[in-house]
Formats: C-alpha cells, structure tokens, sequence
C-alpha cells in the first residue's frame, strides 16, 4: 500500500492507494484498484482480466467470475485483508439470467455468513461480469 496520496494541490488525502506490486501495470483509466480510507478498503470494480496482461479470461460466465473473484482477492490481499474482511459486493452481470451461475461461483470464494450483495444486470462491453466490494480491515 502507498505511504501518501496526494491530491492535485499536492496537500495528502485521508484515504492511501493500494499498490498490487511493482509486477502489475496502473490501470489504464483514472482510478484506483482499491483505497484504503480508515479501516475500510474500497474495491473498484474487478472484471476477468489478468492483472499483470490486460488478456480477457473465460468465455463463459463461469470462468469469468472465477477469474474477477481472484482480482478482487489480490486486491484486498495487497491491501492485508483477505476475502473474509469483505462486507459489501456489487456484482454487475452481462445477462441477468447468468445470476445462477455466478452465485455457484461465489459460494466458492465466500462462506456464510455472507457480505452484502447486490446484483443487477448491466451493458458491460464485452465482458460478462464486474465486481466492486468494500472490506472491513480494522479491529477483529
């Protein structure tokens, strides 16, 4: 994670970046894989894609999601949380009717009791699946 974030005036912010190492490129646009701002880490939205190529992976929904869960789990890893500090999930599906699909996959990452979650269907240019969380890093 960064020591500082700025803001444009240069003055530091109340919430650091995570960094997902030195091996994974910035994101093309302008955001942040994740923000640390107090004891909550928020996530933006993780979608089937390697980290480190930008290469799409998974042709189905299924591999899609697996793929987008890992993202999110490297970023809430790379910020020392794991996947059980998460409290909140927003999932964005190409097809409503993958929502099956998709929760056989999620059962897989997440134990009960559950996050938070949302689902609804979304246009998401050529992807099937997108995923943002917010994780809870403070006192256990």
């Amino acid at each position: 994670m960064s020591t500082s974030a700025p803001d444009s005036a240069g003055a530091p912010r109340a919430w650091q970046p995570v960094s997902l190492g030195a091996d994974v490129p910035p994101p093309r646009g302008a955001y942040s894989p994740g923000v640390r701002a107090g004891d909550f880490l928020f996530i933006s939205g993780q979608v089937p894609r390697d980290l480190r190529t930008g290469a799409l992976i998974g042709e189905d929904v299924t591999e899609q999601s697996r793929q987008t869960l890992a993202n999110l789990r490297t970023v809430v890893e790379a910020a020392g949380g794991t996947l059980a500090d998460i409290v909140s999930v927003a999932v964005h599906l190409q097809h409503s009717d993958d929502w099956g699909a998709f929760d056989a996959v999620y059962r897989e990452h997440f134990t009960a009791p559950f996050p938070t979650r949302t689902v609804v269907g979304a246009s998401l240019r050529g992807i099937l699946v997108e995923v943002t969380a917010v994780a809870y890093l403070g006192k256990r």
